[in-house]
């Protein structure tokens, strides 16, 4: 009987939770009303989780947080454009 890997199917649910969000983002632009400390903090912590995965040699833990971190990454690039943009506008 093969046994079921928990990793794996946490990793697939909790990074294809997040890309509801990272789509909405990346199609609209709009990232005002989103956290910026809990993206970075989530950008953070997923790179950690992947260190760690390097550690385990676990592959989903790796993969599935390597792909969290970079949609993270493009939602924090657009977070902080929005920001640049509104101070330029109020400036």
């Amino acid at each position: 009987m093969e046994s079921i890997s928990y990793g794996a199917i946490a990793a697939v649910l909790t990074t294809t939770a997040f890309l509801p969000q990272a789509f909405k983002v990346i199609r609209t632009g709009e990232a005002k009303s989103l956290s910026l400390s809990m993206f970075l903090m989530m950008f953070v912590g997923t790179l950690l989780w992947a260190l760690h995965g390097f550690d385990l040699e676990d592959k989903p833990m790796i993969y599935a947080n390597l792909t969290t971190s970079a949609l993270n990454a493009v939602i924090l690039v657009i977070k902080i454009r929005s920001i640049i943009r509104e101070k330029q506008t109020n400036s």
